[in-house]
């Protein structure tokens, strides 16, 4: 196991900082002016705009940069943001709680109700519940969180009243009042994001499902003498969690990221939108930094799957 772990860093190593580098050099060469907040302020004379750049390290081509922004990375600081001045890292500490309530809990959400729901679907397809609950969830998986969102703001926002239309980011939950709200406020982003999470996992976990009930070690499971219900907790379940692993493992590290049109729709300042205002603005420290913490999450998950598969399947050697 702790070979196979190694193995998989040292490979790990060098596509991270491929991906950095890539990274790096498409946002540096996109077309943009990190500076175009000052050129467009004519009280801003060119040699402040000269000096400001300097500051940044903008006098200096991308490749010269890099080596820079590497070596930060590798101690732990991202740098300043160009737009704000404010570091970096600081920026990311004060949009990931926002982000990790919302998006965090929505994703949790999905998963405690689609495994049942699949299981429930696949073992008794023909059942009012399981027709019920299919339908519920290529609904949910068919129609766009834009979509949603939108709609859920119409129906329970404006005509209803039961929800705020914006998401306050400044709310501080001191007493049971505050603790009311911010439930209220965060009731729609994450139904939106359950909803459409939920559709899209019951599917995946019905079809595997079906696929591992139609297998001979169920047959002989059941020829033995077991009942079904230990035949489909104990051994298809099991098996079936092997494709499902990864794509929770897959998923995990958009949490970080940020559902970035959800945000958008519910004025959420999360990292999705902090990413989505840095590219905006050509804001490179920013935006290396939130998708570069993203591939790294990727990469982790993805290991973190590959060992789980060992423990539901003891079959899988991880050597």
């Amino acid at each position: 196991m702790s070979t196979y772990i190694v193995r998989r860093l040292l490979i790990a190593i060098p596509t991270l900082l491929i991906i950095s580098f890539v990274l790096f050099a498409v946002l540096s060469l996109a077309p943009g002016d990190p500076l175009a907040q000052f050129a467009a302020n004519p009280e801003v004379p060119q040699e402040v705009r000269d000096r400001i750049a300097k500051s940044m390290g903008l006098d200096k081509p991308w490749y010269e940069r890099y080596p820079r922004w590497l070596l930060a990375m590798l101690q732990g600081d991202f740098g300043f943001s160009y737009a704000s001045r404010a570091p970096v890292n600081d920026l990311i500490t004060q949009r990931l709680p926002q982000t990790l309530k919302v998006i965090g809990i929505a994703y949790l959400l999905s998963i405690v109700i689609a495994i049942p729901v699949g299981v429930l679907v696949a073992v008794r397809p023909h059942n009012p519940l399981s027709i019920g609950a299919t339908t519920l969830a290529f609904i949910g998986f068919s129609m766009p969180t834009f979509f949603t969102g939108l709609l859920f703001i119409i129906i329970f926002s404006v005509n209803l009243r039961w929800f705020p239309m914006i998401y306050d980011t400044t709310l501080e939950v001191t007493d049971l009042n505050s603790l009311w709200a911010q439930i209220k406020q965060s009731i729609m982003p994450i139904m939106v994001l359950a909803l459409f999470q939920i559709g899209a996992m019951t599917r995946f976990v019905r079809a595997s499902m079906l696929d591992n009930l139609q297998m001979d070690y169920a047959r002989t499971a059941r020829a033995k003498g077991l009942i079904e219900r230990v035949v489909i907790m104990k051994h298809v379940l099991r098996n079936s969690l092997i494709p499902i692993v990864t794509l929770i493992a897959l998923g995990l590290p958009t949490i970080f990221t940020g559902a970035i049109v959800t945000e958008q729709i519910f004025r959420i300042q999360g990292i999705g939108e902090l990413l989505i205002t840095s590219l905006q603005r050509k804001d490179i420290p920013v935006t290396m930094a939130v998708t570069f913490i993203a591939a790294v999450l990727i990469v982790l998950f993805n290991t973190l799957a590959d060992i789980v598969y060992g423990a539901l399947d003891p079959r899988i050697k991880l050597s």
